[in-house]
């Protein structure tokens, strides 16, 4: 099966959705050179108007390797190639449920991309992950090879679909992040591209959005949440493009047993009103966050385990409506620094999770913002509160049914093998 891998790419706010030749073009042509150059010296004897036409048909081979023609490019003739290979596979997938529906973005050329004729236009799904210190720690490499191996291991993708990967780095990172991700996803069988954002700029972008979340749900000054960049979901809808419709955002320890195209299609289960799909966090996080107000209103359910309790959200994985995080006057009305202090004061809450923090607090209050995912999508192997207060109440938050397609293996759970 032909592979055609995107390019690496530094995009702070523009995404590219396109498909180049990627990697060995000079390569490549350097072969081609050195055997045209031994033809050359065979045919010594022939006479020069002999030579001059079969240097005129090698110039023409390089030119269409190198160059294509204005109605065929490498895109359109892989997509020939494809076609037969992947035939049989797609006409035993049923996908009359499944379209991308994150929108289109704008199109543009990095350094090696072929521009696509428009009908060979791709759908894009987009996913982000924090790519920030990775360089300084062998852990934090060791679980993004993890979760970027298994995410390849199972990744299918329709011909026409691509898999945008937003890494927000450092420019430390993303050097390392560079020379790994394209081993890391040398097995992949669909076609993806891969975005670096600076954390720099985004954090300028962001701070005087969530400033006033910081004092509510960071840690404190220094400390790992207390970056605005780790707020980035909650104001992501106005930091990415406007053509930016939909993207998954994934925490690094992270582990997939199934399809991340599928994923994408709980946004297809959203109901009205929803602008987040996300996960109830697996532990009694939030039964001792908000002890105060539980004390005060022992009926309220704030932090009690499920099906009929509130127990807060994981933001391991979540699922960023953009479009409609735009749309939502209630949401919108939500980030201003008045609305964040109140709905602080009002549950007497100090936490330190960043954006996890801020999405419980709002979820006590107006639930209808979030859509629930199962909970396999994000199976949280963590029991730290077992060890530490909560180990008679802990199974009702810890438990989940049905498949696992996701592990998350929190405060530095070892993840299961199979």
């Amino acid at each position: 099966m032909h592979h055609v891998f995107g390019p690496i790419t530094h995009a702070p706010g523009v995404v590219w959705c396109g498909v180049v030749w990627f990697p060995g073009t000079a390569g490549g042509t350097m072969r081609v050179l050195r055997r045209i150059c031994g033809a050359v010296g065979r045919i010594s004897t022939f006479r020069s108007y002999q030579i001059a036409l079969l240097l005129f048909a090698a110039l023409a081979v390089m030119a269409f390797y190198y160059f294509g023609s204005e109605n065929q490019n490498f895109s359109s003739t892989t997509k020939r190639m494809k076609q037969q290979t992947q035939a049989s596979h797609n006409s035993n997938r049923n996908d009359q449920d499944l379209s991308a529906h994150t929108g289109s973005v704008e199109r543009g050329e990095p350094l090696g991309a072929v521009r696509e004729t428009a009908e060979d236009q791709k759908r894009c799904f987009h996913a982000l992950m924090m790519f920030t210190k990775i360089e300084r720690s062998r852990t934090l490499q060791s679980k993004f090879e993890v979760a970027m191996r298994s995410l390849v291991q199972h990744g299918q993708f329709l011909e026409d679909e691509v898999l945008v990967l937003h890494y927000v780095s450092d420019a430390a990172s993303k050097d390392l992040g560079e020379k790994m991700i394209p081993g890391l996803m040398l097995g992949a069988t669909f076609q993806y591209e891969v975005v670096f954002h600076d954390v720099g700029e985004l954090t300028e972008k962001l701070f005087p959005i969530v400033e006033a979340m910081q004092r509510h749900f960071s840690a404190g000054s220094g400390t790992y949440y207390s970056d605005s960049i780790f707020f980035l979901s909650v104001a992501i809808h106005r930091i990415m493009p406007a053509e930016m419709k939909r993207i998954v955002q994934l925490d690094l320890d992270l582990k997939f047993r199934s399809n991340i195209r599928d994923l994408f299609q709980e946004f297809r289960n959203f109901p009205p009103g929803a602008v987040i799909g996300i996960v109830r966090e697996m532990q009694p996080v939030y039964r001792h966050t908000f002890w105060q107000y539980r004390r005060e209103n022992p009926k309220s359910g704030v932090g009690d385990p499920p099906p009929q309790g509130k127990p807060g959200f994981n933001s391991g994985v979540m699922l960023l409506n953009l479009h409609a995080m735009r749309l939502s006057p209630l949401y919108n009305q939500l980030l201003e620094p008045e609305q964040v202090g109140r709905l602080a004061d009002r549950y007497h809450f100090r936490g330190h999770l960043g954006d996890q923090d801020f999405f419980t607090t709002v979820g006590m209050e107006h639930p209808g913002l979030f859509h629930l995912l199962p909970c396999g999508w994000n199976r949280q192997l963590c029991t730290w509160w077992r060890e530490h207060g909560y180990g008679d109440v802990f199974q009702l938050y810890y438990r989940c049914d049905g498949p696992v397609h996701i592990y998350h293996g929190n405060c530095n759970t070892p993840i299961p093998d199979d």
